[in-house]
């Protein structure tokens, strides 16, 4: 009888492509999907340790899942991704009953080391991403995908900056970027098994292939000038099939002008630019070395916008970063009003041991100060989200069909390429990936609503979802 897995995501994209590629590879090694993680025989928990909260969640869980290991002993726990990278002997400590742990560059031994684990507990941690190891390189592996459509693509590991907030660096190590004839190659065979839209993600996408350069320069090698990440965006561009590219997350200090170029010019990338602003503080982004300024930000954006017609633009911002005043804070207001966002993931700084700004404590903020800017930023961001959606009424929206809503389950969902959900009555069952035009009649500030208008082609996929391998 096959044993069954349980896999709880927490964090970001490409902990979420991680997720699919441990999938994978436990299914390639007999083991198949449980509804539930109380019925699961192996439970794999992959963490993400950007924000303190991420921690209190993850010993929750661990705590509930004791009780169950004390209830069924030949349950299997295994702590993976960004957190265990971290905490590896701290985890141990704190829940002897965790079975495996293994970091963000150890996703391809997955299964190999459950397996192990039969014998007793299992840690293992690489430092960083091992350049020429292709089998271990997170693309390179096999992928269960959820949305038979649309594909994840990470075409870079790791991140050579030192923002003094961000502990990526330290658990996923330098930049190591993917050769760009893999990622064509992938593509196009995505685009075979009717995928339409591909993410490309990375810690900082627009640095993409600098250390390839560096290594082709150390080797006598000619090395372009231009980024590579514009080159990317055009090869990728040109694959047959492929209708729809996203990627996140650029660095606004690294946006080139070839790469906006390559926005505007290549037809597949969508007009939409995710643009983490984190403070519109100049001082404040010095402290947290994030390598450019206010002005310089509201430029790069103002260069995008005018080379990019319709271009939607989203944003990070961190609100009580050590030592920001309301003076700072007023300033992040002017940024975000003038910017005018269509939409913005906002947080309240919470330290990370181990990163810069941790060691800042008598320079933390007031809680309640921290909580009351939260919500005048947040005002400000929705006034321009909703701006912006109601400017789209009377208009038509080109989407892509995602499915039924979850909470009307009478309206189906799609995409528009800015990344606006539309929400329209489901007058006629519709396949996820389906291309359909939406008259827009209504808006709030986080969504549209619609009427179908046409379907305008029909999604390419086939009744299996296809698992690719590089």
């Amino acid at each position: 009888m096959s044993r069954s897995y349980f896999i709880r995501t927490y964090g970001c994209q490409m902990n979420e492509h991680d997720t699919g590629r441990i999938a994978r590879l436990l299914e390639a090694d007999g083991m198949t999907s449980a509804d539930a993680m109380e019925s699961a025989d192996v439970i794999v928990l992959n963490t993400c340790c950007i924000r303190e909260n991420a921690d209190n969640k993850l010993y929750g869980q661990l705590g509930h899942l004791k009780r169950l290991k004390q209830a069924r002993p030949d349950v299997q726990i295994a702590v993976a991704g960004c957190l265990a990278q971290k905490d590896r002997e701290m985890i141990q400590e704190r829940a002897d009953h965790v079975d495996v742990v293994f970091g963000t560059h150890n996703v391809h031994r997955a299964a190999e080391l459950i397996g192990a684990a039969a014998d007793g507990p299992v840690i293992e941690i690489l430092e960083a991403a091992v350049e020429d190891d292709r089998d271990s390189f997170p693309s390179a592996l096999p992928v269960r995908r959820d949305a038979p459509y649309a594909a994840w693509m990470t075409i870079q590991a790791g991140c050579d900056n030192s923002c003094a907030f961000c502990i990526v660096p330290a658990v996923r190590g330098a930049e190591v970027s993917r050769p760009m004839e893999l990622l064509v190659a992938e593509a196009a065979e995505l685009a075979a098994g009717g995928v339409t839209e591909i993410t490309l993600l990375g810690q900082n996408v627009n640095s993409y292939g600098r250390d390839l350069q560096r290594n082709r320069r150390r080797a006598g090698q000619p090395v372009p000038l231009r980024p590579l990440f514009a080159d990317l965006l055009r090869s990728i561009g040109g694959v047959d099939g492929i209708e729809r590219i996203r990627f996140t997350s650029p660095h606004p200090k690294d946006l080139r002008s070839e790469t906006i170029d390559s926005m505007a010019e290549v037809p597949a990338v969508c007009e939409h630019l995710h643009l983490p602003l984190q403070s519109g503080s100049s001082r404040v982004l010095a402290a947290m070395h994030r390598g450019y300024t206010a002005e310089r930000y509201l430029e790069r954006l103002r260069a995008a916008r005018a080379a990019v017609d319709d271009l939607a633009v989203s944003t990070d911002i961190i609100v009580g970063f050590p030592g920001e005043t309301e003076d700072d804070f007023r300033q992040t207001l002017l940024v975000a009003a003038e910017a005018e966002f269509d939409s913005a993931f906002t947080f309240v700084y919470s330290p990370r041991p181990g990163t810069e700004a941790a060691a800042m404590a008598d320079e933390f903020c007031d809680p309640d100060e921290v909580r009351e800017r939260f919500e005048r930023l947040r005002e400000v961001v929705e006034r321009s989200s909703r701006r912006g959606n109601q400017a789209r009424v009377g208009g038509c929206e080109e989407v892509v069909v995602e499915g039924p809503s979850k909470r009307d389950p009478g309206l189906l969902t799609g995409r528009t390429r800015q990344n606006r959900l539309v929400h329209f009555p489901a007058a006629q069952a519709l396949k996820p990936g389906t291309f359909a035009a939406v008259e827009v009649v209504a808006a709030g500030a986080h969504h549209l609503r619609g009427e179908l208008a046409e379907v305008t082609a029909p999604p390419r996929w086939r009744t299996r979802i296809p698992v690719a391998a590089f």
